[in-house]
């Protein structure tokens, strides 16, 4: 079993390259960080989470921009979105992002994704919520010729562009992969476009027969991360259990004094299941 972290960096917790360098001293595997570009003062979507949105949700950073300040301070840890939010980026962009990324971290870039859930969020990037699911398929699809073909291109729905030249390349071969983010729902995405699940916080006892059911529709034995996990022992020691490539535990988002005492107990904990 994998360990490692997930979080939202925000203005107002601990920095980037900071978080990053502390991350990789205590031993765990990944930094995967959450992004949102803005929320509507007027939003009608409910937060998954129940009751008030928290403020980190409109105070990320840039992930990529965050990603690669941690980049340039580390050399072993995973750095990924957990998750993008690719039915409001613009797929060309995001692919030259993604693939800087793969190349200044030396190929530890993983690309989480996933369709989102606040709709007003997406609608002021121009995006239909009802169409956000094919949508991003086809983006998907695209960066995927972005990153592997020299001369790309694209004709769908929603994605149109005659051949282009995009570089650089991931240093992935051939791309670096796709961790797929959402519940059952997601399972078709998984199989024909994604290289892993990322499950988020899905207890143990449902997880298990999530897990064998997205292996039937993908056909294989697809990998599964777990965002936001608690540090607790003994439901950790359920997932271990269960064939579950890495767990992600939740870091909250807090000053550099009090996260470094929150990473030293995550750790710890981690030290207990390898």
């Amino acid at each position: 079993m994998k360990f490692g972290v997930s979080t939202f960096i925000t203005d107002q917790g601990i920095a980037p390259a900071a978080l990053g360098r502390a991350v990789e001293e205590r031993g765990l595997d990944s930094l995967l960080i959450a992004e949102h570009t803005h929320i509507p003062v007027d939003r009608r979507s409910p937060y998954p989470g129940g009751g008030e949105l928290p403020e980190i949700y409109y105070r990320t950073l840039d992930p990529f921009v965050a990603l690669s300040a941690a980049a340039a301070v580390t050399e072993r840890i995973l750095l990924g979105t957990g998750i993008a939010l690719v039915a409001q980026r613009d797929p060309i962009i995001t692919a030259k992002e993604v693939a800087s990324l793969d190349l200044v971290s030396g190929g530890r870039a993983v690309f989480g994704i996933g369709v989102g859930w606040n709709r007003e969020e997406m609608e002021n990037h121009g995006t239909d919520p009802r169409t956000r699911g094919r949508l991003v398929d086809e983006r998907l699809q695209a960066m995927r010729e972005l990153w592997t073909r020299e001369k790309a291109e694209f004709h769908g729905e929603f994605v149109d562009f005659d051949p282009v030249y995009s570089w650089p390349k991931p240093v992935q071969s051939p791309h670096p992969p796709i961790y797929v983010g959402g519940g059952e729902a997601a399972f078709d995405r998984v199989a024909a476009l994604g290289d892993a699940w990322l499950a988020n916080s899905l207890p143990p006892q449902e997880l298990g027969p999530k897990i064998d059911r997205l292996r039937s529709i993908a056909g294989r034995s697809v990998p599964v991360t777990v965002y936001a996990v608690a540090d607790e022992p003994e439901i950790i020691e359920q997932y271990t259990q269960l064939d579950v490539e890495r767990l992600l535990f939740y870091l909250p988002t807090l000053p550099e004094p009090e996260t470094l005492s929150y990473l030293d107990r995550l750790s710890d904990v981690a030290k207990r299941f390898r």
